[in-house]
């Protein structure tokens, strides 16, 4: 077993590299600003207005400032050639991953924009590993803080923004005796890891509360009797903000499905039926299907909940088919 002075050495000569530069597949363009101010509900119209941007001090339609990342992201088909700081990165993951530093997080992001970019500029980004720090004690587990630089330039080579991107590799705690109650929701892979955490809030505390219960509650408004899920703080119906709780009998039938095949992503193991669940209440509920033959399941097939522990902090509600 590789010691933490052992690995921590294995991984300096990754750190301080900087890569070729990487193009970005598309100049900035409008409709890319378009989805983006769609998606995040950005309603300044110096972003989308041609007539009001024409008039402001940009004299023109500028991107957000906060899509810097978007126009030089490789997509959901990235190529399989990457500058040598690429490569350094993907060597150094992999490198902690055979560590058994399989789980990773984002822990902060700085950007620094010299100037707006508009529709036609072409950027480039170079990329460097920063540095990469000794084994850290987190509350997530042990781990490796690693930082990295980006640079982005426009077409003249002139620097528009820089970034600096920290993200922690971790070995989750517990990974040793996690355990699973069904083949089809182990938690742990070959390499340990366990199913991510939910995201939990006020507004849906309630809901993991009684899961770890064994009991499936969903969000009523006091005022309509609207069923909710996800929970959230409103009545999207009559915009009431009171609400109690109600317990679904559990029973159901699969409303939507997919079968995941590739890529396979530690730790669920493939193929991963992936169910979208319309319960008897009338609420529907995403979840994994077990103990079926994932080329067997079809809409309407009839389920009902199994709470699982799927490792000793996690119970989950899956479903199985009835009969």
């Amino acid at each position: 077993m590789t010691s933490p002075d052992e690995l921590l050495s294995r991984l300096e000569p990754f750190v301080g590299t900087e890569g070729e530069p990487v193009a970005a597949r598309d100049p900035v363009n409008a409709p890319m600003i378009r989805h983006w101010c769609d998606a995040v509900d950005d309603r300044n119209p110096v972003y989308t207005d041609p007539a009001f941007a024409e008039h402001s001090l940009h004299g023109g339609i500028v991107a957000p400032p906060t899509m810097l990342m978007a126009w030089t992201m490789p997509g959901l088909r990235p190529p399989d050639e990457g500058g040598p700081a690429t490569g350094k990165l993907r060597d150094a993951m992999d490198l902690l991953d055979a560590a058994g530093f399989t789980s990773v997080v984002a822990t902060n992001c700085r950007q620094e924009y010299r100037r707006y970019l508009a529709p036609g500029d072409v950027l480039t980004v170079t990329s460097a590993i920063e540095s990469i720090s000794p084994e850290k004690q987190t509350a997530l587990g042990v781990g490796h803080f690693v930082s990295q630089e980006s640079i982005y330039r426009d077409r003249d080579g002139e620097e528009v923004a820089r970034m600096h991107f920290r993200i922690l590799k971790f070995r989750p705690r517990g990974d040793a005796s996690a355990q699973s109650q069904d083949s089809a929701a182990r938690a742990p892979s070959a390499r340990g890891r366990l199913r991510p955490r939910p995201a939990q809030s006020r507004d849906n505390a309630f809901f993991w509360e009684g899961v770890r219960q064994r009991r499936l509650l969903f969000q009523r408004c006091t005022g309509c009797g609207r069923l909710q899920h996800p929970p959230g703080p409103m009545c999207p119906a009559c915009h009431g903000l009171e609400w109690d709780t109600v317990e679904a009998s559990g029973r159901g039938r699969v409303y939507s499905f997919v079968v995941a095949h590739h890529p396979p992503v530690p730790p669920f193991e493939y193929p991963n039926a992936v169910v979208l669940v319309e319960l008897e209440e009338g609420t529907r509920l995403v979840s994994n299907l077990l103990g079926v033959d994932p080329a067997k399941i079809e809409i309407g097939m009839p389920v009902e909940v199994e709470f699982t522990q799927v490792d000793p902090d996690l119970v989950l509600p899956l479903f199985r088919p009835i009969g």
